[in-house]
């Protein structure tokens, strides 16, 4: 057996645990298939929390296990015995684990040599631990005082250790996200809310979606196979990278980022195929005539949303999605005070416990400091172009928002590629600091040019 996957991961070009991880990942989609014949919400979340565990132990070994049990048991120990501060407990007990982990496993280095641990299906286990814990704080709030996201998600009885462990295993998401809500995986595995019956049927057949996700899944594998080949990021100290022109060291960079996407473009495609499948990631009806299904519980991405945004400010809502939505109501959100305005220091907190989320490793932390800065410069030309009534200048706006987003963000992501911070300076100071620059002059600028504020009519006064 051993020689075989030595001489199947000899032919794909990979190494035996990173072959041993991507097969156990694939299969969980006909594992999420299985769940829609169990029978009964308690035997669900057996199989759910059985299933997962099983797939983590043939991928990564006994030890992964152990690891998952740390955060989850402290969880839930906190929501038992301090209901009143279990939400600040989980989420400094589970971030402070999983930075021990990054740090004693450095997985980072691991991952670039061709390596793979448990860090990555953690880092997803920790947001779900923390969510869980933070909406069952929220259940002993008033309802007057919450956010939209509160009052939908917030728990007012602990979950049975059966269903919390069906929740944070669930194997469907396990490995690389998409991350949920735990009222959404209980309402799915007692087939309540938008998983029962109604005047519009039965839920709807999830097969049609779930090969539209394959498809695009082989064609991002296919291209990153393609492509990584011609893009190697060790260029970034060589000699012969400094001796090329600005432009091109520009353009080098861009198809180094624009590579490295659909490597995450092909594992989110999978999850999303994993997660339809299994009937999670139904989210509801359109209103259009005939309605048709949604599935926008298991999309982590929008490629195009990507690839063509107009504005940085949208890359969160089209990028690692469920990711970016739990920062946005466990950390942004709350962050901001009754009656004030969200600011810089919102966002840029934000995008650091993001980093740290990642590892601590420089180009992590320098990579999302960037992201900060490239939100808050798009923010200032968004302002500028929502100002004016001149069409043919907001076109030049809108234009010069989608170039800008376009050179930072592919700047900026080198670092999370590279992750040194030798390697990472070495790139952006190949390209004269060009994406950190115009972000900050950018920000300065709309301190000093401030649009004046749109002119209310006489007749709106007046009311």
């Amino acid at each position: 057996m051993d020689f075989d996957m030595e001489s199947m991961a000899s032919a794909i070009g990979v190494s035996v645990p990173v072959l041993r991880f991507l097969l156990c990942f694939v299969a969980t989609i006909p594992v999420s298939f299985l769940v829609r014949f169990i029978p009964g919400a308690f035997t669900r979340h057996v199989y759910s929390a059985f299933t997962g565990a099983s797939l983590s132990y043939l991928s990564f070994g006994f030890s992964s296990n152990l690891h998952f049990l740390v955060p989850m048991l402290l969880g839930y120990a906190a929501m038992l015995l301090c209901r009143r501060r279990c939400g600040v407990i989980t989420f400094f007990l589970g971030f402070g684990y999983l930075i021990g982990c990054h740090v004693y496993y450095m997985s980072g280095d691991a991952w670039k040599e061709g390596g793979i641990d448990a860090t990555g299906a953690l880092m997803v286990l920790t947001l779900k631990v923390i969510s869980c814990a933070m909406n069952y704080n929220d259940g002993l709030l008033k309802e007057d005082g919450l956010r939209e996201a509160q009052k939908k998600n917030r728990l007012l009885k602990l979950p049975s250790l059966i269903e919390y462990f069906g929740y944070c295993l669930c194997c469907g998401s396990h490995f690389a996200g998409p991350v949920y809500e735990i009222k959404d995986y209980l309402e799915w595995t007692e087939r309540k809310g938008i998983w029962a019956k109604s005047e519009k049927g039965p839920p709807p057949s999830p097969y049609g979606a779930t090969i539209r996700a394959l498809i695009q899944a082989a064609f991002c594998m296919g291209l990153y196979v393609y492509l990584v080949p011609h893009f190697p990021l060790t260029i970034f100290t060589d000699p012969v990278y400094q001796e090329w022109g600005f432009w091109k060291r520009l353009g080098y960079q861009y198809m180094c980022g624009f590579t490295a996407r659909w490597k995450y473009y092909f594992i989110w495609s999978i999850s999303e195929a994993a997660v339809i499948i299994s009937g999670l990631g139904f989210s509801g009806w359109t209103e259009s005539s005939p309605p048709k299904p949604k599935w926008d519980r298991a999309k982590n991405v929008d490629i195009l949303g990507v690839e063509l945004a107009k504005s940085a400010v949208t890359l969160p809502l089209v990028w690692n999605i469920q990711v970016s939505t739990w920062l946005r109501y466990y950390v942004y959100e709350r962050l901001i005070q009754n009656g004030k305005k969200p600011g810089f220091l919102q966002l840029l907190a934000t995008q650091t416990v993001s980093a740290v989320w990642h590892g601590l490793y420089p180009g992590y932390i320098i990579f999302f400091v960037q992201s900060a800065l490239m939100i808050a410069g798009s923010r200032v030309l968004y302002r500028w172009q929502q100002a004016t009534s001149n069409a043919l200048f907001k076109k030049m706006v809108v234009f010069i928002n989608f170039a800008y987003t376009l050179l930072v963000l592919n700047y900026s992501c080198v670092g999370f590629m590279v992750l040194s911070l030798h390697e990472t300076l070495a790139s952006y100071g190949s390209v004269y600091y060009i994406g950190t620059i115009l972000p900050i002059v950018l920000v300065l600028l709309g301190y000093i040019i401030k649009p004046a504020k749109p002119v209310r009519s006489k007749a709106r006064k007046e009311q």
